[in-house]
C-alpha cells in the first residue's frame, strides 16, 4: 500500500522525466495504474476465495505477481511485474510468514534477475542497473540484519539512479535520470519504511527529482519520448523483432518443462542468435518459447538441449517470393480450412476508435495517461471469440503489454499475434490488408509488412523549453516530427505539417493519411488535405478526425 501511495504522489514527477517537449510521457502513471489495478484484483480474488484478511504471506505475494503481469501498462509496468515476481518467488520458497534479512536480500536478487531476463538485449543506465545495484548491496548487508539490507539497498539504488544520467547517451544529452528506475526507487523506499515501521529512520530519497542538476533544461536534446530506452524494454532502436521482408521464414513456438534458470538463459542466448521476435517467459516449472527463425531444426534442438519441449508448433510465413508451395497454398496449413481470426486494436481517440471498429476490430481505449494493460488486451481478445487474434498496439509503449497478453493467452488456448505497430497510422495501414479468410500468422506477417512500410510523422505544440535535434524550442512552438524525431521547429501548424509531409514523401508514396487531433483548430486537417492534393497530384489523401490528445496532427505515408 505504501508503494501504491508513493506512485500516486510521485507519478507526475516521474512522468515529467519525459525529454520530448510534448506531455505524452506516462511512466509514472503506468507504474501507478499497474500496481493499483493489481492490488484491487488481488483483493477481489481473495474475497471470492473467502481468505480476505487471512491470506498467508506466500498467497498475497503470489497473487500480486500473477495479477500485476496482467494489469501491467507500458514497458515500465511489465518490468515492474517481473521485479515483483522475483520477490514473490523468494518469499514462496522460504515458506516463512515473516520476511527477514536473507529473504529480502534473496528477493532483491531474484527481482534483478527477473528484470534482466525479461529483456532480450539489456542496456545499462536503466531500471535494470538500479535493480542490480540494490541486489548487490542487499546481499552484502545480510549479516547486519534486515534494517541494514533495506537501507543499504535503498542507498545503493539512489546512487545508481543518479549515475544513470551518464550511462546512456539519451539520458546524458537530456540531463535526466531514468524514469522507470526512479519508480523502482520508490518501491525500495516503501520497503525501508515498512522495515522501520514508523518510517522515521528513512530520509526523503527522492530529492533527485528536485535537484535541477539532474534535469538541466538547457541541455535537453533527446526527443525520442519518455526516457525509457528501447534497449531496456524489450526492443531495439532499429525495430528488432518486427516482421520484415527478407526476415525469418518460420514461427516456432513450444512449451518447455524439466529445465532450470541456467539452461533457460542458455536457450535464450542461442535463440537470440538464430532469429528475432524472441520471447521466453514463465518459470519455474513451465516456460513458453516463441521465436521467428529460418532454421526450425536448430530452434527445436536448442529446446531439447534445455529441457523437454512439447506442444511444438511451426508456422511458415507465406511472404512474397516463394512463401507458398507449388499449389499456391501456405505450406503450414495446406489443405486445411482457414482459422477464424479476430483483431484487437488500441485507439487514442474516439474518431480513431470508430475507424478501427468500422474495419471490424475490437477497440481498446489506449493513449498517454491511460495506456491499455495486458489484462485489458487479454479481455478484448477473449471477447473476439476467435482461436487466433491479431493485436495492434498502435503505440510503442503498449507493445510489451500486448506481448504479455499474448503469453497469458497461450495458457488458455488462444493465440495472439502482436503486430508491432507503434503509431495509429501504422495500425490503420496494417488493418487495411487484414484478410479474415487467412490464418492468424499469415495476417500477422502481411499486417506487419504494411505497418513497417508506413512512414509516420506528427505535429505538436511544445509544452516547455527544450533543445531538439532541429534546434531550440520554446513553449508554444510548433514541432514537426518524423519517426519520433523532431525535424522542424516553427510557428504555424499547417506550414510545419506541409514540411513534414514533404519529407515523408521524399522517397515516394501513394497514400497520405492525415489524422486530426482533439486540440486541432477547426478545419486544419481538411485544409491540409486539400493542400497536399494540390501539391502532389499523384498521391491519394485520406483525412480522419481521430480525436487523439497531445498531437493536433498525425501523418502517414504508404
Amino acid at each position: 500500500m505504501l508503494t501504491r501511495a508513493a506512485f500516486a504522489a510521485r507519478r507526475a514527477e516521474i512522468d515529467a522525466l519525459n525529454v520530448y517537449p510534448v506531455p505524452d510521457g506516462d511512466t509514472g502513471t503506468n507504474l501507478y495504474l499497474s500496481l493499483d489495478a493489481a492490488l484491487d484484483a488481488v483483493r477481489t480474488e481473495h474475497e471470492k476465495a473467502g481468505i480476505l484478511g487471512a491470506a498467508t504471506l506466500e498467497q498475497e505475494c503470489s497473487a500480486l505477481a500473477r495479477s500485476l503481469l496482467l494489469t501491467a501498462r507500458g514497458n515500465s509496468g511489465v518490468i515492474l511485474s517481473q521485479l515483483v515476481r522475483g520477490f514473490a518467488e523468494a518469499i514462496a520458497e522460504s515458506g516463512s510468514e515473516q520476511a527477514g534479512a536473507e529473504i529480502i536480500a534473496d528477493g532483491l536478487e531474484r527481482a534483478s534477475q527477473r528484470a534482466y531476463a525479461s529483456v532480450t538485449r539489456p542496456a545499462e543506465g536503466t531500471i535494470l542497473t538500479v535493480a542490480r545495484a540494490a541486489a548487490q548491496a542487499g546481499a552484502a548487508a545480510v549479516d547486519r540484519g534486515l534494517v541494514a539490507v533495506a537501507e543499504d539497498a535503498l542507498d545503493a539504488a539512489t546512487e545508481a539512479l543518479r549515475a544513470t544520467t551518464a550511462q546512456l547517451p539519451a539520458l546524458e544529452r537530456a540531463g535526466v535520470v531514468d524514469a522507470g528506475a526512479a519508480g523502482y526507487l520508490l518501491l525500495l523506499e516503501a520497503l525501508a519504511r515498512v522495515v522501520h515501521q514508523d518510517g522515521t529512520h528513512v530520509g526523503e530519497r527522492m530529492e533527485v527529482f528536485a535537484d535541477d542538476s539532474m534535469r538541466r533544461r538547457e541541455d535537453w536534446s533527446q526527443v525520442g519520448g519518455v526516457v525509457e530506452p528501447t534497449g531496456a524494454t524489450g526492443g531495439a532502436p532499429t525495430g528488432e523483432g518486427d516482421l520484415t521482408l527478407g526476415g525469418p521464414a518460420y514461427e516456432v513456438m513450444y512449451l518447455l518443462r524439466d529445465t532450470d534458470e541456467e539452461r533457460v538463459a542458455t536457450l535464450t542466448t542461442t535463440l537470440d542468435g538464430l532469429g528475432d521476435s524472441l520471447l521466453v517467459v514463465g518459470g519455474p516449472d513451465l516456460w513458453n518459447v516463441h521465436v521467428h527463425v529460418d532454421d526450425v531444426g536448430a530452434a527445436v534442438e536448442a529446446g531439447i538441449e534445455a529441457g523437454r519441449p512439447y506442444r511444438v508448433r511451426v508456422t511458415h510465413f507465406a511472404v512474397a517470393g516463394g512463401g507458398d508451395d507449388a499449389g499456391g497454398r501456405d505450406r503450414a496449413g495446406a489443405g486445411k480450412p482457414a482459422a477464424t481470426v479476430g483483431v484487437v486494436a488500441c485507439a487514442a481517440g474516439p474518431g480513431l476508435a470508430e475507424v478501427f471498429e468500422e474495419a471490424g476490430a475490437l477497440v481498446v481505449a489506449s493513449g498517454p495517461g491511460r495506456r491499455a494493460s495486458a489484462g485489458q488486451l487479454l479481455d478484448a481478445a477473449r471477447a473476439a471469440h476467435a482461436l487466433e487474434v491479431v493485436v495492434l498496439p498502435n503505440d510503442g509503449d503498449t507493445v510489451m503489454a500486448a506481448e504479455a497478453a499474448a503469453s497469458a493467452a497461450e495458457q488458455e488456448g488462444v493465440t495472439l499475434h502482436v503486430v508491432r505497430s507503434r503509431t495509429a497510422v501504422q495500425g490503420l495501414a496494417a488493418l487495411a490488408v487484414f484478410d479474415p479468410t487467412a490464418s492468424g500468422s499469415r495476417n500477422a506477417t502481411q499486417m506487419s509488412h504494411a505497418a513497417a512500410a508506413t512512414r509516420h510523422g506528427a505535429v505538436a505544440i511544445a509544452s516547455k523549453q527544450a533543445l531538439t535535434s532541429a534546434g531550440p524550442c520554446e513553449a508554444g512552438d510548433v514541432l514537426g516530427a518524423v519517426a519520433g524525431d523532431v525535424v522542424i521547429v516553427g510557428s504555424d501548424l499547417e506550414e510545419v505539417a506541409i514540411d513534414v509531409v514533404a519529407r515523408l514523401l521524399s522517397s515516394g508514396g501513394e497514400l497520405v493519411t492525415v489524422i486530426g487531433g482533439a486540440d486541432a483548430p477547426e478545419g486544419l486537417a481538411e485544409g491540409l488535405g486539400l493542400r497536399i492534393e494540390r501539391g502532389h497530384r499523384d498521391v491519394e489523401v485520406s483525412v480522419i478526425q481521430g480525436g487523439q490528445p497531445h498531437y493536433p496532427l498525425l501523418l502517414g505515408v504508404e
